[in-house]
């Protein structure tokens, strides 16, 4: 809901504090003036800088008062939404959402599929101990199997969809944040550091990487940029309490590689489509199910005019739309995003659409995961697993993994004999006991 009076109410106090501070700062001047010429002509000119000093604290008082109202204003205009693009249907929230495609076909199982967290290949009590909730640690080659996806997602992007790959900040400034959106309105959901400067970790690289774009005229033959960035990702989840608290769904500290476009307007919506089939195409190189959904006007990020998402399949999931057993869900995995000139505005992001013109024009922001990595791990670990508790890797990461399987958690914890004198056996009596072989 808009306050659309006090809109109005703030806009005429601004106009009339305007006003008044160019009269009060018009009669400084021609006193000041007076008070050269009452010097010069050898007259009293104590009255005159009595007066001076009054207008100086009554502009200070103007001044101060417009710039309380000028802040409340634009805090109410920064925290409007985009607006939403025609071809978005109308509804609340998630199940208003439509579905426009699905990819690959959900693997049958000859055992009850567990989930990523069942299967013991990651480790949160450690994480828990280090951090607190919504953490993770990795070890082995589940740790290698998360680098390799990250490694093989930007090979992808850069060699074959043409993306130049950049790297970005991890912490940035206010203005970058108010820049794409996040602030003021989402303050909540942001990770700020205490210090003598206004940083925040970034919630996505979507953050630092359009922001390259801030404040720069860009010629028309520039466009469009397409740009690639791994980075880590934090997020409070202040609005997320108690949601999705198992295991590596939602998590404070997590990797993704961001897909941005900078591109003309009357190309956007042509670019979306490609942004999204460019994330598409790894979850079909690794050979995992998912489907797009259109997002109801409910249920967007205020920075969108238009948000396709791809949910890939996760078969060890207990709740939402599985098969007869309850398992089974599709969940999200990238989010991509038109945002039109709604980013590009409030960072000032101009093209010359003629050269030679001065006319300019805002440029059309776009953005997407092209995937987050984490997600994308615990759909392999739960698509790719094994009756044993192994996990095949799919073909398209071996060459980055030297691996085709993941054993089963059990094969990697040693659980060492104690001896009354010694204590726990020392490596070498560990490699002579049978039975007792190290982690791979």
């Amino acid at each position: 809901d808009l306050d659309t009076d006090r809109c109005r109410d703030l806009e005429q106090q601004r106009k009339r504090l305007q006003v008044e501070a160019d009269e009060l700062r018009n009669r400084r001047n021609t006193r000041s003036k007076s008070i050269g010429q009452a010097k010069a002509a050898g007259e009293d000119i104590q009255p005159l800088l009595d007066e001076m000093a009054d207008l100086k604290a009554s502009l200070e008082a103007n001044e101060q008062s417009l710039r309380a109202v000028q802040s409340e204003l634009e805090d109410l205009l920064l925290g409007l939404p985009n607006l939403i693009d025609d071809s978005v249907p109308e509804g609340r929230d998630e199940s208003d959402n439509v579905e426009i495609r699905r990819w690959g076909e959900t693997r049958q199982f000859d055992f009850e599929p567990r989930d990523h967290v069942d299967l013991g290949l990651l480790d949160f009590e450690s994480a828990a101990r280090l951090s607190g909730a919504r953490f993770v640690v990795m070890r082995s080659v589940v740790a290698r199997l998360h680098r390799a996806l990250i490694q093989f997602m930007l090979d992808l992007h850069v060699q074959e969809h043409g993306y130049t790959e950049v790297y970005v900040p991890y912490l940035v400034n206010a203005q970058t944040l108010t820049g794409t959106g996040q602030l003021p309105k989402f303050r909540a959901d942001l990770f700020e550091l205490r210090g003598e400067r206004e940083l925040f970790l970034i919630p996505t690289a979507e953050v630092p990487v359009t922001n390259l774009v801030a404040g720069r005229l860009l010629e028309a033959e520039e466009l469009p940029l397409r740009m690639v960035a791994h980075t880590p990702c934090f997020r409070s989840e202040a609005g997320a309490y108690g949601k999705d608290t198992r295991g590596m769904i939602r998590q404070h500290q997590f990797e993704k590689v961001e897909l941005v476009h900078v591109s003309r307007p009357e190309d956007s919506f042509a670019a979306l489509e490609q942004l999204t089939g460019h994330a598409e195409v790894v979850l079909q190189r690794l050979e995992l199910p998912y489907r797009v959904v259109t997002l109801c006007s409910g249920d967007m990020g205020a920075a969108a005019a238009k948000t396709f998402d791809i949910e890939v399949w996760m078969p060890g999931q207990a709740t939402g739309d599985g098969d007869a057993t309850g398992r089974g869900r599709f969940r999200e995995i990238s989010s991509c995003s038109n945002c039109t000139d709604y980013q590009a505005r409030r960072m000032g992001a101009r093209y010359r659409p003629e050269p030679g013109k001065k006319q300019t024009e805002p440029v059309h922001t776009l953005n997407g995961s092209g995937v987050a990595a984490g997600r994308c791990l615990i759909a392999i670990l739960e698509n790719y697993q094994q009756a044993d508790g192994s996990v095949v890797i799919p073909h398209a990461l071996r060459p980055y993994m030297s691996a085709d399987r993941i054993p089963p958690a059990q094969a990697c914890r040693i659980r060492r004999p104690r001896d009354r004198r010694r204590g726990s056996l020392s490596s070498a009596e560990l490699r002579r006991t049978p039975g007792r072989r190290p982690c791979t």
